[in-house]
């Protein structure tokens, strides 16, 4: 039963915060853009319960891997950053990358290349989803070559005119179908789109 089949595989699904310009960060990465609030942090939540595994390009591999695990060390750090600093570290995180040598972090596995194969088989396997977490360089790769089965995107009221953009490098057109959208009370707004096939 092909539907059948179609249910029990893993997506690859991208998760992203975005300007309305469609800038992923700033130029030096950071974030301070997001108008993070208690609404938009359930919705991340949420979001969390569906991942099997995070995906990361090298960058923001290597920002995560400088981050969450050195969190689990401070005693002063928010229960809720601890929770996820701890669910980060244990949970199967994939890196891609062509350039890194090692993945030394806990429970990480790297793939240097064959990615559509690669994606694929972890696709086959049994579980949640597999989401990529920010990466914009990873992502327009992965769309590039027609990988992304779905985009958790939030998009936030501000323009940012320069950053580091998610579609500017992606060369494949690809048709979305809506599944979900949510206003937030902070003006972000929340997309939830499927890749028609």
């Amino acid at each position: 039963n092909m539907e059948k089949d179609n249910q029990s595989m893993r997506k690859l699904v991208l998760f992203m915060h975005l300007s309305l310009d469609g800038f992923a960060a700033d130029l030096h990465h950071g974030l301070d853009f997001l108008t993070y609030d208690e609404e938009l942090q359930q919705w991340a939540d949420e979001l969390v319960k569906t991942v099997g595994s995070p995906v990361y390009g090298r960058t923001t591999y290597q920002l995560m891997e400088g981050y969450w695990p050195f969190l689990l060390k401070k005693p002063d750090a928010a229960r809720r950053e601890l929770e996820h600093a701890q669910w980060v570290e244990n949970v199967p995180k994939i890196v891609f990358s062509r350039t890194l040598t090692e993945a030394t972090w806990n429970n990480t596995r790297l793939i240097k290349d064959n990615i559509p194969e690669e994606v694929k088989k972890l696709k086959q396997q049994p579980g949640k989803d597999l989401v990529i977490f920010g990466s914009p360089g990873l992502a327009s790769s992965f769309m590039s070559m027609g990988l992304i089965d779905e985009y958790k995107l939030t998009v936030h009221p501000i323009i940012l005119g320069k950053g580091i953009s998610v579609f500017t490098n992606n060369t494949t057109k690809s048709t979305l179908k809506l599944l979900d959208s949510k206003t937030l009370k902070s003006g972000v707004v929340t997309l939830h789109y499927a890749a028609t096939r």
